[in-house]
């Protein structure tokens, strides 16, 4: 008498990705169930206390720009808010908060449990049912948790982050638990595993965590948030979000930290052997960090606060698997923690996890219809990578429902376009980390742009409303026909051009020169110029503007300054575009037998066969295809059309 129910789409987990997958498929209007082992751990924060940061806050705003909910949340939420790498181009800025931790969980599981035709369920999910589809596919019909209940479903949409088969460990301790000591899903593995999707190891950790009480801040450099809040959610503007900040503090190890570890290198699981799955190249544990810069005398520990009400603090940089006593001697060795007390201590996490090669670039499986996985899952790190996977999968589940063909964004359409991308092309062996190298064209997907570049697309999916998507259009008129009125309106170079030019310590004109010319100059902008330009329309003007109305003219004035200041350089890079969008529309049948492909290098067959990617551009980025294969493969498929 087992219970059995119905729905159109599964969630397996309820982490950042689940949460994100969930919200689009039940905001779609699609009866939707999301398991969790625990209800505690919906959008849970087990490690760092912090949304955003280089390249991951790019991600954060088009996850809202689609119309997701993780800027919303962290808007709710904050602590502090800060703008990274403002001394450099506008390319590379990007926003990074603080996270009251317990809060953000409790806002976005409110916001779940509000979301019409979205069912929350603890439970774990032991068991996915299929059926033979053809001698190669199978297709998905629903899952089984661990007490025996069915649930039916056209769609399913793996999100278990660092789950399956987990277990915590530091020294000689260990746990087979998930995050937090939360309760792991042990049996959903050998189901994927018969269901003829390989699995691999992955590992992650965590730092210390510190009672705030018994640290002496004295001893530290404060770090406190901007003056200025820069909203994650378009939706928001900085009065609606502004509120006191909390600060964080930043201290060093030093030589006798280092000397620890060094010391007791031998007993770190890490280097002992007993960890076997492969951890992030880009957040190392403070052992590997030692290993791997012996010339290093010091790096950065930041202090941050895991909420508003709690004295806990987050040790991030000090990322570990050290036995206790270790850990205790490595955080007093630091100046401002000679005195400090551990409340959790660090630990790393190993995780069942997939290749994401095995899944088409809608992020469902090659191999299993209707099955879709997203976040950490997939090899991938962070709250942010995991939110827009999610994002994409729970769209693409609910379009696979609706008979549409999937969302896939390309490289040049967003970060998000670029991190699946990236998954479903590159064999990733180790957990994947954004980073705004990553993107080839980064000067046009920008963090500040995220709007101009996707509100179009989530307004066409559905989860843009159409009083949001008339508010974006009106910012993206106003915008267009400003910066081409400045390219029109022309100023003589009179005396009082020469006076203005002046008192702005600008070289002098001896021609006409367009305002857009004016504004391009490195020591001059939009606001600055207003007083040569009477004509301005009356809402730009600062005299004119309205209270509460500051922060959305602050986005426009920035794209306008942007547009007009780095105008050669995005149109090159639109150029190159060009040039990529052609290889992209070259598409590769998905029958072809690459066996009989011509003059195709070995690897490169292999990897095309593994692969099997859907057009040129995308077997170009293949690891290990290399340009004189691709145009054997142009080749092939010219003289077979």
């Amino acid at each position: 008498m087992n219970v059995e129910e119905t729905y159109d789409i599964v969630i397996v987990g309820a982490g950042h990705a689940g949460c994100e997958a969930a919200l689009a498929a039940a905001r779609l209007g699609f009866e939707t169930i999301m398991f969790t082992v625990s209800m505690d751990s919906v959008a849970l924060m087990p490690c760092n206390p912090n949304i955003g940061g280089s390249s991951k806050g790019h991600l954060v705003r088009e996850i809202d720009a689609l119309g997701g909910e993780m800027g919303k949340n962290i808007d709710k939420t904050y602590i502090q808010s800060k703008m990274l790498n403002v001394s450099k181009g506008p390319a590379v800025h990007s926003l990074r908060a603080q996270a009251d931790k317990v809060e953000y969980t409790k806002q976005m599981r409110l916001t779940l449990q509000k979301t019409p035709h979205l069912t929350l369920r603890q439970g774990e999910v032991s068991e996915l049912l299929y059926e033979r589809e053809s001698d190669e596919t199978l297709r998905i019909t629903g899952v089984k948790t661990f007490s025996g209940a069915t649930y039916h479903a056209k769609a399913v949409v793996l999100c278990t982050g660092v789950y399956l088969k987990a277990f915590c460990i530091y020294g000689d301790t260990i746990t087979y638990t998930g995050p937090n000591g939360l309760m792991a899903a042990n049996h959903l593995s050998d189901s994927m595993t018969e269901a003829g999707i390989p699995l691999r190891r992955f590992k992650t950790g965590t730092p210390p965590r510190i009672d705030g009480t018994t640290i002496d801040y004295s001893k530290m450099s404060e770090q406190k948030g901007d003056e200025h809040i820069q909203p994650f959610s378009f939706t928001n503007t900085e009065e609606d979000i502004k509120r006191d900040q909390i600060s964080c503090w930043l201290t060093y190890t030093n030589e006798e930290t280092h000397q620890i570890i060094e010391e007791n290198i031998d007993r770190s699981p890490l280097f002992s052997g007993v960890i076997k799955g492969t951890g992030p190249r880009y957040c190392p544990s403070i052992e590997d960090k030692i290993h791997k810069f012996p010339d290093k005398d010091r790096h950065q520990l930041f202090i941050e606060p895991e909420g508003e009400f709690t004295t806990e603090m987050y040790l991030d940089g000090m990322s570990s698997s050290m036995p206790e006593d270790v850990q205790y001697r490595m955080v007093h060795s630091v100046a401002g923690l000679e005195n400090a007390k551990i409340v959790r201590p660090a630990y790393a996490i190993e995780y069942d996890c997939i290749s994401a090669t095995d899944l088409k670039p809608s992020l469902e499986f090659k191999s299993v219809s209707g099955l879709f996985s997203a976040g950490q899952i997939n090899g991938s790190s962070g709250y942010e990578e995991a939110g827009a996977q999610g994002l994409i999968a729970g769209i693409n589940a609910a379009r696979l429902l609706q008979g549409k063909e999937p969302v896939v964004l390309k490289r040049s359409d967003g970060y998000i376009g670029v991190l699946i991308d990236d998954l479903v092309t590159k064999e990733t062996k180790e957990p994947y980390r954004m980073m705004t190298s990553r993107a080839e064209y980064r000067l046009l997907l920008r963090q500040d742009n995220a709007d101009l570049r996707l509100t179009e697309i989530g307004h066409d999916i559905g989860l843009i409303d159409d009083e949001r998507y008339e508010t974006f259009c009106e910012k993206r008129r106003i915008i267009e026909c400003e910066v081409s009125r400045l390219k029109e309106v022309m100023i003589g170079a009179n005396k009082g051009t020469q006076e203005f030019l002046a008192r702005n310590e600008s070289s002098p004109t001896h021609t006409a020169v367009s305002l857009a010319d004016l504004i391009r100059r490195p020591e001059l902008g939009y606001e600055e110029v207003e007083e040569l330009d009477p004509d301005r329309p009356e809402g730009l003007k600062k005299e004119n503007r309205l209270d509460g109305e500051e922060g959305r003219l602050r986005e426009i004035i920035e794209q306008i300054n942007i547009s007009l200041k780095y105008e050669g350089y995005i149109d090159r890079q639109k150029r190159q575009v060009e040039h990529f969008l052609k290889m992209e529309k070259k598409k590769i049948p998905d029958d072809i037998d690459y066996s009989e492909v011509r003059n195709l290098r070995i690897e490169a067959r292999q990897k095309l066969e593994a692969v099997r990617p859907k057009s040129i551009g995308q077997a170009s980025r293949i690891s290990g295809v290399s340009p004189a294969d691709v145009t054997m493969l142009i080749m092939h498929i010219t003289s077979h059309s």
